[in-house]
Parts: structure tokens; sequence; C-alpha cells
């Protein structure tokens, strides 16, 4: 099994052009939907339309929310065609599922304040702390996702003009401004930090762990988790690229840029963080004028 799930990611890669993200993301489910094949004694050549139902049904009885029912139904369908190339079914069957339409649930953010005080909290006497101070403002002032924080490099990093150009999902680019305050802290950890660090490794990415490699994803959030408890601010590390958006947009900046700067291809997706502001101006109109909302 093992060799032909890894037969599938690799196909992923080199013929349907899939991010190393999606690729993984799709090779867990269908790595799942076989481990079922096997429990239910469906041979893989016989599956039918009916066991993909039951497959998906079985995932919604697990607390599977629609949204994730959605992404198995398109890891499924990139499955099919590869079993179709591989000769193994005669036509993908999965595209005779619909997806779900899943309403999305609006991002929490945290204030400025919030913020704040959980970059505050870093100790940026050490190596690592001058790391950490850098890595939490360029994610939060640049609305960095975390695998794209992990994989920043050095070489694009503009530190006199103040931009970065960052790797998003599909491999596309963009370039991001950042501020006065991420650009002090990113100097601090090159100066003083990363060399330390790193030692004579030649590493590529800006940040690094303790061993002097790459921060890994749950490197990142081992560390979050850490300035949340120190800070008393609940969140997660997404939930500051959230109030990236939503403070630009409360700021004035307009949805097109947001959506640039966010990475993302379809401006809907960005427009979600407009539904979050007026839920905010909602709650400061009720605090203001009780009785009048």
């Amino acid at each position: 099994m093992q060799s032909f799930l890894q037969g599938f990611y690799t196909d992923l890669l080199l013929v349907e052009r899939r991010s190393a993200q999606t690729a993984s993301t799709y090779k867990l489910v269908v790595e799942t939907f076989l481990h079922w094949c096997v429990e239910n004694r469906i041979k893989l050549s016989a599956v039918t339309i009916q066991n993909l139902i039951y497959f998906l049904a079985w995932r919604r009885t697990n607390n599977c929310s629609p949204l994730t029912i959605a992404k198995d139904i398109s890891a499924l369908r990139a499955f099919g065609a590869y079993l179709v190339r591989q000769k193994i079914w005669k036509e993908n069957l999965v595209f005779m599922l619909d997806r779900p339409k899943a309403s999305r649930s609006l991002p929490k953010v945290l204030s400025v304040e919030q913020v704040e005080t959980l970059l505050s909290v870093v100790d940026t006497s050490t190596p690592i702390g001058k790391r950490d101070a850098a890595l939490f403002e360029m994610i939060y002032s640049c609305g960095l996702r975390i695998s794209e924080a992990c994989t920043l490099l050095v070489d694009n990093l503009h530190l006199n003009e103040q931009l970065v150009m960052v790797c998003g999902k599909g491999d596309k680019e963009r370039i991001v401004p950042f501020g006065e305050a991420a650009k002090k802290k990113l100097e601090a950890y090159l100066d003083d930090g990363r060399p330390d660090l790193v030692g004579r490794k030649v590493v590529r990415e800006v940040f690094v762990n303790y061993k002097g490699d790459p921060i890994s994803r749950k490197g990142v959030w081992k560390r979050f988790q850490e300035l949340e408890a120190l800070s008393g601010v609940t969140s997660k590390v997404h939930t500051l690229r959230h109030s990236f958006a939503t403070h630009l947009l409360a700021g004035g900046a307009d949805l097109r840029s947001v959506q640039e700067l966010l990475g993302h291809s379809d401006l809907a997706t960005t427009q979600i963080y407009t539904h979050v502001d007026d839920n905010q101006l909602s709650a400061y109109h009720k605090k203001y004028f009780p009785g009048h909302e």
C-alpha cells in the first residue's frame, strides 16, 4: 500500500503539478480511503459509486465537517484520475459526486492590543528569542501562512527596501512589504541570533531551529503555544494572518490590495474579512449606543 501511495504522491507532484502540501494532504485522505476499503473487503478495482458514498458517510459520522468532506472529494477526484491513468478504473467515478456547499465560519481575529501583548512576551535576550520576535512579527505584519514563513529564503529578503518575496500556494510568488518594527527585529535576528544558531552550516531559509536547520511547522506551533501561555492571549498562529487582513481593511485598505498581499487567487476568499469587520462594527455600535441597535 505504501509504495502505491508513494506512486500517487509522485504523480500529484510531477503530472498534476500540485504543491507538496496539497499532495501530502491528498495522500493522507487516500490512505484513509484505502484502509477503509481493506476493512470492508472492497477491492480497489471493484469500487462503486455506492462505496464512495458510504465512505464519505462514514467520514461524516466521524465528525468530519462539510468543508473537510469537500476536500476529501477533491482528493478522491485526483486519485480517480490517477487510477484511470493506471488502467485500474475505466472511468473516474468520483466526478459523479457533488461537493457539499460548506458555509465558511468567520475567522477569529485579534485586536491590535492583543497582538502587541502576544508579541511583547518574547524574550529577545537569546538567539531563539530574537528568532521568535522576527518570525511572529513577519507572520503578522506580512500576513504569512505558516508554511510561507518556514520556507522564506534569505535571498528573497530585501531589508533596505522593506520587501520580501513570498512563495505561496501552488508556488505562486508575491511581493509583500513589511514595516519598520519587522525590519528592526529581522536585523537583530540576522545579525545576532541566526549566526549563533546556524554556525558553519549553509542554510537558505531565514528561520531556523536550535540545531540550525530550517524551522518546521510543528516547531512554529510549539513556540506559539508557549507565547499563548505567557501572554494569556488565546489564539492560533494562523489567527495572526486573519488579524493582518482585518486590520488592513479596518484601516481603509481596498479589498483588491489585501487580496494581493494575502496571495488569494479568488477575491471571494478575501471578502470573508469584510464580514469580520462588519461584526466588529456591530459590536462597537452596541457598546457605545446601548438600546439603539
